[in-house]
């Protein structure tokens, strides 16, 4: 299958599209900037905010699906903000209309809902379930970003699964990291199992590994395939406890809530 994956020059992405082409898929990358060293595959330098740009890739390529992980991953202003993740996504989904594409892959985030208190939860685990409580305008930008994926599936039959990604690391480096970190593996397994479930419509899932102390519930991404291997408990011994580690743990979005993000949204 053919995938258009957005944001490919990224930390996330470079992962992604190497497991990518492992797993056999034929993958046109499209990033701001150039294709890294090494990557032989099609490959757009274009912004995802431009419809008619978007439009073009997605004209010529005529992908079976699209991954869309391309995103300012920091906080930002509100306009920026809503740029990045909500005007993307809507360029990607109008291209994917008009093209005949019907299923979408988004890299969403646990800042959808990382104001969310830990105490209280049913079970001690993080549902799909909650109601979104974004931690920063970064967090509003993915719920509303995921609230413009469903309105597409309703309107437009089409197929998306949005990815809440914990902590995207090599290995985990701080005791919220042990709950909430999602390996590289672990990652492309994710994406490949939301490739190719049948007929999600939309969905859910929380994006971590196997963790041992894990908070969020993986049932939703079982149910569409996704078998996390990986277990951050094997870096718990490298893991350095630090006076932050209370306050970080006391909400599902960390630093995001506890570590003076605030700011005007203009």
């Amino acid at each position: 299958m053919r995938i258009l994956v957005t944001g490919a020059a990224g930390s996330i992405g470079r992962v992604v599209t190497t497991g990518l082409v492992d797993r056999g898929y034929d993958v046109v990358g499209v990033d701001l900037l150039p294709a890294p060293d090494g990557w032989d595959g099609p490959w757009h330098a274009l912004d995802c905010a431009d419809p008619e740009a978007v439009d073009a890739v997605v004209a010529q390529h005529r992908p079976g699906a699209v991954v869309h992980l391309a995103g300012i991953a920091e906080e930002r202003g509100l306009r920026e903000s809503l740029e990045s993740h909500v005007i993307t996504t809507g360029a990607l989904l109008d291209a994917m209309v008009t093209h005949g594409v019907t299923r979408i892959v988004y890299a969403s985030s646990n800042h959808a809902v990382g104001r969310t208190p830990r105490a209280g939860l049913d079970g001690d685990l993080l549902t799909t379930d909650v109601r979104p409580r974004p931690d920063t305008f970064y967090g509003v930008g993915k719920v509303a970003a995921e609230a413009l994926l469903s309105l597409y599936v309703d309107r437009h039959g089409l197929d998306a699964v949005s990815l809440r990604i914990g902590s995207f690391l090599e290995q985990p480096e701080s005791v919220r990291g042990l709950s909430t970190w999602l390996s590289h593996d672990d990652c492309v397994r994710m994406v490949d199992a939301a490739l190719t479930a049948p007929a999600p419509g939309y969905a859910v899932l929380y994006g971590i590994s196997a963790n041992t102390r894990a908070w969020w519930d993986l049932e939703p991404g079982r149910s569409l395939g996704y078998e996390p291997l990986d277990d951050a408990e094997q870096h718990a011994g490298i893991v350095p406890e630090r006076p932050e580690d209370a306050a970080e743990v006391a909400v599902v979005g960390g630093h995001f809530v506890t570590g003076r993000l605030e700011r005007p949204a203009f």
